[in-house]
């Protein structure tokens, strides 16, 4: 693979991880399995250990997961929420320990502590003078979603803890009381007889199920009427603390034990060892006891205990080397192939999809398995009346794994995609190269569900009251042709649709109307062009400032915004170049949309340099300070690293401002960091 291969895969990797973060974190819809994630991942960082000069600064590799929904307020993390380095088995285990022990230059053991990983949603709580002010998702690490109204319903969450000014005369205790401000991290879930009840009402109610108890979590934390999240059976594990002003434990134990006294809940299952064996055998217990469990677990967690050490070792750029998070083997269980259809997506490409006789799976009914492609199928020989062992991939998505070939009866049926589109008879083609399927049918009715499905969605247009479900409805009933045609409906027509009452019409043409003013990034994300994702869709909106400008760039042109390689050049290109796609955008101009221009940057006075933040900027949030940088061509890094040209110190300042004096490296305050780029916010 020469360079320019090199890159070309690079950006195609970079922008499919972030699909599938935003998948997972975002939405909480995975699409994969973690198995497949991680693969994508490791081949990143391997082109990216090859090729370092060719890797991005906002890298998936460098951030966790994706940053928050629009619909939510900002909140900056005081000190980072990384994610965990994973291991899957027991060597892996004792290569953590191993590369502890080097790290710290000690042959001895290091003493650990041991809990229960808990598959729900990671939150940050935020305490100041006792009272709990702010509580946010964990987002990108660095910012997150402003969820106070709704952590505030769950039961198990202290809205007041005890301070420290307040603690004179209390006798001697386990745990000091907490300090004037402390961030508080733990994981909001749902536990498995509550979940099966909720189930249980909305069945009753008319209402779709939760898929499993980590859905049913997010989605009543990300619920805009807290009543609603009230209603919900949520509760929390508490299993760190981010920054905490004054405090002065010794060891992760401690901590625990200090979170408990104040009223958060603490895992029971949670141990002290002595060394990595115990660990080991800690892992083989911990997943006998999994099914018997209240609540869902996907592994454990393994943390050195000694908080001077944690502080030694340190963090690479996405997780902690003190901490490693060791997955349990996905659930299994054997079922029968009944059928094999296809489903169609917004790009025309035909995935295979086994539908099975229903069987539970770690608590949850799967009836249908993805089989990916045809290469797939071949692989694992899968037929039409196999028997199949199914796993739930990262105990969520279900995945076919093996054929049990010994049940064969020899009236099993080979597989084999179809040569026409199942949903509009087009003919279907295959690119060599490309594992992939794919419909040419400019008119198929599944792509256009797809497409006007993702044309709506939060990351694009944003349309309230027009889902996947509306996006069907309007197709089904010929009302729309193409995503220009949401601008065209009126009042008349959506009466004619099932369930659709005067008031709903009016909102959702209110809605619709309210869209005709995208930001332009938006606009260029809500298109659909491969390998154009939201961060790619940015990058061109500041680059091009206009539809019109974007539509007219070249190849060369494209390939000269960052990031930006011949692959992703030529599909943009391509895209505009397609009479059907200059038709849409003719009638999305005529219907009125006209989508809000970015402001023209100032030449890209920051390009090749990296900031890091640390303490509070009073002028502007975090957030707003790193899409400056970025906007001037600079990258803003998580951590202090040999990379790091300026550290911006702000009110407060924590660890970083000491690394970045011991290491040599500029040191900005606010005033002098905003004279550097030009007086930034005004």
């Amino acid at each position: 693979m020469n360079r320019e291969e090199a890159l070309s895969r690079m950006e195609a990797l970079r922008a499919e991880i972030l699909y599938h973060n935003s998948r997972y974190y975002q939405f909480d819809s995975p699409e994969i399995s973690d198995a497949d994630y991680d693969r994508l991942l490791r081949e990143l960082i391997d082109l990216e250990t090859r090729y370092p000069e060719l890797a991005a600064p906002d890298s998936p590799t460098q951030r966790v997961g994706a940053p928050p929904l629009d619909k939510f307020g900002a909140v900056a993390h005081l000190a980072p929420m990384l994610s965990l380095a994973n291991a899957f088995s027991a060597e892996e285990i004792r290569e953590f320990d191993r590369r502890c022990r080097r790290w710290l230059g000690s042959e001895t053991a290091v003493r650990y502590v041991v809990e229960p990983k808990i598959d729900g949603l990671a939150v940050n709580l935020l305490y100041e003078r006792g009272a709990l002010r702010v509580g946010a998702t964990r987002g990108d690490g660095s910012v997150g979603e402003d969820i106070t109204l709704n952590l505030r319903t769950i039961p198990a969450i202290p809205l007041a803890i005890p301070r420290l000014e307040n603690d004179s005369g209390r006798k001697e205790r386990e745990a000091p009381p907490a300090p004037e401000r402390i961030e508080v991290r733990g994981e909001v879930c749902m536990e498995k007889e509550a979940f099966r009840k909720l189930n249980r009402r909305r069945v009753e109610e008319g209402e779709v199920p939760f898929a499993n108890p980590r859905n049913a979590a997010a989605g009543s934390l990300r619920q805009l009427d807290s009543r609603i999240t009230a209603k919900r059976p949520l509760t929390t594990f508490c299993y760190a603390i981010g920054t905490a002003e004054g405090m002065s434990l010794r060891t992760h134990a401690e901590v625990l034990r200090a979170l408990a006294s104040w009223g958060f809940r603490v895992n029971p299952l949670v141990e002290t060892v002595t060394d990595i064996e115990e660990c080991i055998r800690y892992y083989h217990r911990i997943d006998a006891l999994r099914a018997e469990l209240p609540y869902e677990i996907d592994g454990i967690v393994i943390k050195v205990d000694d908080l001077a050490l944690q502080e030694r070792l340190g963090a690479v750029s996405r997780s902690p080397r003190w901490a490693v998070a060791c997955k349990f083997p996905a659930l299994r269980e054997t079922t029968l192939v009944e059928d094999i259809i296809v489903q169609v997506g917004r790009t025309g490409v035909l995935t295979p999809v086994a539908v099975m006789r229903p069987v539970r799976v770690g608590g949850v009914t799967v009836s249908r398995a993805t089989l990916h492609n045809q290469d797939e199928i071949d692989r694992k020989d899968v037929r039409i009346g196999d028997t199949v062992v199914i796993q739930r991939a990262g105990d969520v998505i279900p995945e076919v794994i093996e054929v049990v070939k010994d049940m064969r009866t020899g009236a099993e049926r080979p597989f084999v995609m179809p040569e026409t589109c199942p949903e509009c008879n087009s003919r279907v083609t295959r690119s060599e190269g490309e594992a992939a399927h794919r419909c040419i049918g400019m008119a198929c009715p599944a792509q256009l569900r797809e497409r006007i499905a993702h044309f709506v969605s939060r990351g694009a247009l944003d349309i309230e009251g027009l889902g996947e479900k509306m996006a069907a409805q309007l197709v089904a009933a010929g009302l729309i042709g193409d995503p220009a045609g949401i601008f065209c409906l009126s009042k008349e027509k959506l009466l004619g649709l099932e369930r659709m009452a005067d008031k709903s019409a009016e909102n959702l043409l209110a809605a619709i109307d309210r869209a005709k003013r995208p930001p332009l990034d938006r606009l260029i994300f809500a298109l659909g062009i491969r390998h154009v994702g939201e961060q790619t869709a940015k990058r061109l909106a500041d680059a091009f400032a206009s539809i019109n400008a974007l539509a007219a760039a070249t190849v060369e042109e494209l390939k000269s915004v960052r990031d930006i390689g011949p692959e992703v050049a030529a599909s943009i290109a391509g895209f505009f170049r397609e009479p059907a796609n200059l038709g849409v955008m003719d009638k999305l101009r005529r219907a009125g949309v006209n989508a809000r221009e970015a402001a023209r940057q100032k030449a890209a006075s920051l390009a090749g340099k990296t900031f890091v933040f640390t303490g509070t900027l009073s002028r502007m949030s975090r957030s707003e300070a790193k899409a400056l940088v970025e906007s001037l061509g600079g990258a803003v890094g998580s951590s202090v690293t040999k990379t790091t040209d300026y550290c911006v110190s702000g009110n407060e300042a924590g660890s970083k401002l000491e690394k970045a004096k011991q290491d040599g490296i500029a040191i900005l305050d606010e005033e002098t960091f905003l004279a550097l780029i030009g007086g930034g916010k005004e």
